[in-house]
């Protein structure tokens, strides 16, 4: 079973093509060429090699090949960039400007290299940063996506004739040294309050057993992190740590999770990060909001940080950083946190 995954691809969508994706993917193919030989772009032709031309100003690119379907990219030789083209060429946008058409562009290879996956074609989809404005900009369908999460969970409900409610995901955020799982994701902070709810904080218990449970192999040790500052301070600070966390990890508990706490926000990361000389506490955290779950991973290096897409079902990575349209076009970009997406995703299959 595990052989047969890994013969298909793993297909790497462009990301925002003003914006660093074409030139992470076209160096992580430079610097990883035996980690991405089972990797083809879900893309623009004309834009990889464009970032082609960026990453090698003075000397041979690597070569750009279009093809047709998925089964394909076994038939371009080594050390050759596979591209399928999601759709009429794109012309050469401007670098790091807001653009409907790579905002359109980019959601159109997300939908379709996740309809691949969801078929089977693809044995993963690793997602190249999108702007989140330039997405909206494009208008419908793309305006009601906050970002990748909320676009491939209603693929997915689309593929199996559900409501999307009832395609439950949770974004989690890991590098080497730490893992955090979010109850919300794109909503403001107050509709992140909002969403602290009994039947939100266990389905995101729930999620977080299961998906780590195939990765390790062993039920997760899950630390719960509160809302407020010290968990409340036994309701001094405010009472969802009592009224709503509590509960909903007892729920937990009963259905088989590992689950302790809820534990004062501001330590739990620190207890579950995996160092050199210290055994970590906890396999993973879950973060009550956004922020408070992913800057402690970001704040240990954007480089090696991996998002991954809990409950759909197909695997899905991606870097943890954005578009970067600053320096876009300027050929500095790092692809660490692109190919460590790569190899995650790879993990990702070997355990499922």
């Amino acid at each position: 079973m595990i052989q047969q995954a890994m013969q298909k691809p793993i297909a790497i969508t462009l990301g925002d093509a003003a914006g660093i994706g074409p030139e992470i993917i076209a160096k992580a193919f430079q610097q990883e060429p035996e980690l991405l030989r089972h990797c083809f772009v879900w893309g623009d032709v004309g834009a990889m090699r464009r970032a082609n031309r960026l990453v090698q100003p003075d000397g041979p690119s690597m070569p750009v090949a279009q093809i047709q379907l998925p089964t394909a990219f076994s038939l371009v030789p080594p050390h050759c960039i596979a591209v399928l083209q999601a759709g009429a060429a794109l012309p050469e946008l401007p670098w790091g400007q807001i653009s409907a058409q790579a905002g359109a562009f980019a959601g159109q290879c997300v939908v379709q290299a996740a309809d691949a996956a969801l078929r089977g074609e693809v044995a993963a989809i690793v997602t190249a940063p999108l702007h989140k404005e330039a997405l909206h900009a494009a208008g419908a369908p793309f305006d009601q996506f906050p970002g990748h999460t909320e676009m491939l969970q209603a693929a997915a409900a689309r593929h199996a004739g559900k409501a999307v409610n009832d395609v439950p995901v949770r974004m989690m955020l890991a590098n080497d040294e730490l893992r955090t799982v979010l109850v919300s994701i794109h909503v403001s902070l107050r509709q992140a309050l909002a969403a602290v709810t009994f039947d939100n904080v266990l389905e995101t218990l729930r999620i977080t057993h299961e998906s780590l449970s195939r990765v390790l192999g062993r039920a997760p040790q899950i630390a719960v992190a509160g809302l407020n500052p010290h968990a409340g301070e036994g309701g001094l600070f405010g009472t969802e740590e009592l009224e709503v966390i509590a509960p909903a990890m007892r729920a937990a508990r009963e259905c088989g999770c590992q689950v302790s706490g809820p534990w004062a926000p501001d330590t739990v990361f620190m207890r579950a990060r995996n160092v050199p000389g210290k055994t970590a506490e906890f396999d993973v955290v879950v973060a009550m909001y956004h922020d408070q779950g992913l800057i402690p991973v970001k704040y240990l290096g954007v480089e090696k940080g991996v998002n991954v897409t809990l409950g759909l079902p197909l695997v899905r990575t991606s870097p943890d950083h954005g578009t970067a349209f600053d320096i876009a076009g300027k050929g500095c970009a790092d692809p660490s946190s692109l190919i460590e997406a790569i190899r995650m995703a790879q993990q990702l299959i070997t355990a499922s």
